[in-house]
C-alpha cells in the first residue's frame, strides 16, 4: 500500500525461493586447532574455516559464481554462528581468471597479487580470498590439484600414477585415479603400452579399485568362477575404454571370440 502509486511499475513476490535444490558448498576445510600453521602455498590464507569452490577443467569461475559463493560464505557464517573473521574463500579453476580479477580490481577496488605461480591473493575484503589457476601450479608442490585435469599428457599421467604407487595411497584416492583415468583415456593407454615401464595394466586397474571390487564379487560366487568373472569384468571395462580387441586379449588372455561377443 505504501507503494500503491507505483503498482504498475513494481512486481511483488512473497517468500521468493532462491533455489529449488539444497545449497551445497564444494568443500569446507576446518582447522581442528586455529593455532596450527599450514605451510603450504595453496593454504597460506587459511583460517579456522575455509570454503572451497572447485570448477571442472572445462568450466571457470565467473563473476556470478564469485557472488554466489560469497553468498554461501555469508549463509555459512549465519547458520553456523561462525566468526566472519574465521572464514576464507578459495576458488579453483583450470585457466587464468582474467574476467573475475579485472572485475574485482576495477569494480570493487580490490588488489591482487600472484604470490605463487597460479595463486592469486585478493585483498580488500573482510574475507581473505584466493583464486587458483591449477594448471600454473607447481608440479612438485601441488601434484594432486594440478593433475586433477582432463589434459594430462603421457609423461604427466605416468608421473601421477607412479607417485600413487610409490606412496601407496590407493586406498585413500581410488576415486581420484578413477576420475583422471577416465578423463585421460589416450594418455592412460600410452602409459600401459610403455614397454620399459614398471607399471602394468593390472597395476593401474588395481589402483583404480576395479580389480579388488571384481575379486570380492568373485569370491562370493566361488573362487574358480570368480576368477573368470573378474577377467571378463576387466575385459568389459577395457572395451568401454576403447582398447582394441588385440590389446584386451594380450592383457586378459581371453579368446578372441569371447572378446568380440562382449
Amino acid at each position: 500500500m505504501e507503494l500503491d502509486e507505483y503498482s504498475q511499475d513494481l512486481q511483488f513476490i512473497s517468500e521468493y525461493p532462491l533455489t529449488t535444490e539444497p545449497l551445497r558448498i564444494d568443500v569446507v576445510i576446518i582447522k581442528k586447532s586455529r593455532d596450527v600453521a599450514i605451510k603450504k602455498n595453496i593454504a597460506s590464507i587459511f583460517r579456522k574455516e575455509n570454503i572451497i569452490e572447485y570448477k571442472s577443467p572445462d568450466d571457470y569461475v565467473s563473476v556470478d559464481d564469485f557472488y554466489l559463493v560469497y553468498g554461501y560464505a555469508c549463509l555459512y557464517q549465519s547458520l553456523n554462528k561462525a566468526d566472519i573473521k574465521d572464514l576464507t574463500l578459495t576458488f579453483v579453476e583450470s585457466r587464468y581468471p582474467r574476467e573475475l580479477l579485472t572485475h574485482l580490481q576495477e569494480e570493487r577496488g580490490y588488489t591482487v597479487e600472484e604470490k605463487w605461480p597460479g595463486i592469486y591473493i585478493v585483498r580488500g575484503d573482510i574475507l581473505p580470498i584466493q583464486i587458483i589457476d591449477s594448471r600454473k601450479l607447481s608440479g612438485d608442490e601441488n601434484i594432486w590439484l594440478k593433475d586433477l585435469d582432463n589434459k594430462l599428457d603421457v609423461p604427466e599421467m605416468w608421473r601421477i600414477t607412479a607417485e600413487i604407487l610409490r606412496q601407496g595411497k590407493a586406498a585413500r584416492i581410488k576415486a581420484y585415479l578413477d576420475v583422471i583415468s577416465k578423463a585421460n583415456i589416450e594418455s592412460l593407454r600410452e602409459v600401459t603400452r610403455m614397454s620399459n615401464s614398471a607399471l602394468t595394466l593390472e597395476d593401474v586397474f588395481e589402483e583404480v579399485g576395479w580389480i579388488a571390487k571384481w575379486e570380492a564379487r568373485g569370491e562370493a560366487r566361488g573362487e574358480e568362477k570368480g576368477r573368470a568373472e573378474s577377467t571378463l569384468e576387466i575385459a568389459r571395462k577395457m572395451k568401454e575404454m576403447n582398447f582394441s580387441n588385440e590389446q584386451i586379449q594380450t592383457a586378459t588372455g581371453l579368446p578372441a571370440k569371447t572378446i568380440e561377443q562382449l
